[in-house]
């Protein structure tokens, strides 16, 4: 099988687009559907090149990735055995350490890694040590995100973090403010993992409502959280507050830092993702996923060869991005710290040419136009 079949296999079929908009991080749930998102992107060029250009066929099990996962859970059960032994200055960054890169895991399991195998695969990534986030959601919204032609269009992309204008319009200026805030990269990571819970949930909640419920979602999702909680809780001692206070929640922040900036609203589709050469521990805790362009040209491509495939074409990649390029998390932490990388309003509807580019159609107003008049 090769890097783009496995890729192929786990892209969901038009009838979950609607599950899809409701089951990500940051989007409430959606009825609306756009005949663009029913669109799946064929395999890149480089996707279906990947496995002549790394010289080798996918392997039945990928053991890099079974040994991060190794590390993962040997490293959260010494954490949690030995949680009142270590002082907290010392807890919380490993418990975040620990939980964020669970979640990038999680992403190598949602491309179809670590084997062929997706039942083996899914229960890898079991246990739940975020909580929050049902792992069926998250795979359902991601692979649409993956559709690159309405990558970062708030109704399509169920990963954006834009605003519609209707939607920034009819915002009172306290929240403005906020999601304001949550464009600074500490803003997202204080206040990101509340927009996200409550969101979600928001969106569920429509669904139930409206006789909309997944059981084997949320029945997996309750094993998933008994299993670490029954291990953290009842096992080690530790107390409901004390895991979310040096565990899920600051895992849930950290996570945040990856997504703070991989993806910008430009008219050209091959400009709107990023490029981070950050350090190895950043680029371990996210598996390679900061070299971002990479992966959306090649999203069957296993974490561990991505940095090849980058290097091998560094010039081409940044090229093809714009130089959307960051030196490093220490530049992304200088820059944007305290400061807005850009405003939440989308700047307006794209629309995909044939050769991939795309040119705006209804640019949004300019802020403090009559049609765009603060609350």
């Amino acid at each position: 099988m090769s890097d783009s079949d496995r890729q192929d296999r786990f892209l969901p079929p038009p009838a979950n687009v609607r599950a899809a908009n409701s089951g990500t991080p940051e989007r409430a749930a959606s009825t609306q559907v756009h005949p663009a998102a029913t669109l799946v992107t064929a395999p890149s060029a480089g996707a279906r090149l990947d496995n002549a250009r790394t010289g080798a066929c996918v392997p039945v099990v990928e053991w890099p990735t079974v040994a991060v996962a190794a590390a993962i859970y040997l490293g959260f059960g010494l954490a949690t055995w030995f949680h009142d032994r270590l002082p907290p200055w010392l807890l919380l960054p490993i418990g975040a350490y620990l939980v964020a890169w669970h979640s990038s895991l999680q992403h190598e399991v949602v491309h179809g890694h670590p084997t062929r195998l997706p039942w083996l695969n899914r229960l890898l990534v079991l246990p739940n040590l975020w909580l929050w986030l049902p792992y069926e959601r998250y795979r359902d919204g991601h692979l649409q995100h993956h559709r690159d032609e309405v990558l970062t269009d708030p109704q399509l992309d169920p990963e954006s973090y834009y605003l519609p204008p209707e939607r920034w319009r009819a915002l009172p200026a306290p929240l403005r403010g906020l999601y304001g805030l949550r464009n600074c990269l500490l803003g997202r990571m204080v206040l990101g993992p509340v927009f996200a819970i409550c969101r979600f949930y928001r969106g569920e909640l429509g669904q139930w409502l409206g006789g909309r419920f997944d059981l084997p979602v949320w029945l997996l999702q309750v094993a998933g959280v008994g299993l670490v909680l029954t291990w953290a809780v009842a096992v080690c001692g530790m107390s409901l507050g004390a895991y979310l206070g040096f565990f899920a929640l600051p895992g849930i922040a950290l996570s945040l830092v990856r997504s703070f900036l991989e993806h910008r609203a430009v008219p050209n589709v091959r400009e709107r993702t990023a490029i981070v050469e950050a350090a190895w521990p950043w680029a371990l805790l996210f598996l390679n996923n900061n070299l971002h362009a990479v992966h959306h040209e090649r999203p069957g491509l296993p974490w561990y060869r991505i940095p090849a495939a980058y290097r091998a074409e560094r010039a081409r990649y940044l090229t093809d991005n714009g130089s959307y390029l960051f030196r490093g998390y220490g530049e992304v932490i200088a820059r944007f710290g305290l400061h807005q990388k850009e405003r939440p309003l989308h700047p307006g509807g794209l629309i995909v040419t044939p050769l991939g580019d795309a040119r705006p159609v209804a640019a949004a107003p300019a802020e403090g136009s009559e049609t765009s008049t603060s609350y």
